[in-house]
Formats: C-alpha cells, structure tokens, sequence
C-alpha cells in the first residue's frame, strides 16, 4: 500500500498531513482527511471498497461533491500515484 502526505483543503482550512494513495488488495485508489482530536476519526475517508476509485479524476469528484479539493497534487505525488496505478495493472488477474 502506498501513502504519500498532501494538503486536503475545506472551507477556509487545510489539512497538510492528508494522505492520498493506492491499496491494491481493494484495487482503489484512498484519501484521508481532517481527522478529529483523538486521531482514530477522520472527517474526509475516501477509498474503502473494492475498486472504488480507480482513477484520480473519480477520487477528485467525490471529494469535490464533500467540499474537499486535493489538486493540484505535487509533481512527484501524481508520479508516483501513476506508477502504483501501473505496477497494480501489470500484476492483476483477469476477472
């Protein structure tokens, strides 16, 4: 599973230790948000079932329509979120 720390933006505040990523064992691309005081609750989870997200425009959408923005993402973020998403498609099987 990859993780890699972001800024997730939400009226007039930000979270700069958002993480966005790739877990291949559900095929989806995740992103988490504004946890709460204790830690254990987040605000913002996306990316929980199986091939939920399996592209960056769908995660955007869905964090867009809970009034939550991750873009632009940093170069070396997107980077490495395409080659996850690559390395993931050569080693799947065939449903």
């Amino acid at each position: 599973m990859s993780r890699y720390t972001i800024t997730v933006t939400s009226d007039h505040r930000s979270d700069p230790n958002a993480v966005i990523g790739y877990d291949p064992p559900l095929r989806t691309l995740f992103l988490q948000a504004f946890p709460d005081e204790s830690g254990e609750d987040l605000a913002l989870w996306l990316g929980t079932s199986d091939r939920e997200y399996e592209t960056l425009d769908a995660l955007r959408a869905t964090s867009l329509a809970r009034g939550y923005e991750f873009m632009p993402l940093p170069n070396d973020v997107a980077r490495l979120l395409a080659e996850d998403l690559a390395k993931d498609v050569d080693h799947q099987p065939h449903d």
